[in-house]
């Protein structure tokens, strides 16, 4: 019987340790969708000009 009650004690005094740990871990992974919900807020990049500046020194690199 002290066994059983020595290993409950354990248990008990483990969990609220236990309960804690889970809850950081999956505070991340539970704001994921709720951050994804919210698509008001998006910021976007300007568009990018294109110069052609790569395609000139790809020529240059080729004859020299």
């Amino acid at each position: 019987m002290n066994r059983i009650t020595a290993t409950a004690t354990n248990i008990l005094r483990l969990l609220p340790r236990a309960t804690l740990i889970l809850m950081l871990l999956a505070a991340p992974v539970l704001a994921v969708p709720m951050m994804r919900a919210n698509t008001g807020n998006t910021i976007e990049a300007p568009a990018h000009k294109n110069t052609s500046v790569g395609f000139v020194l790809l020529i240059s690199l080729q004859r020299g």
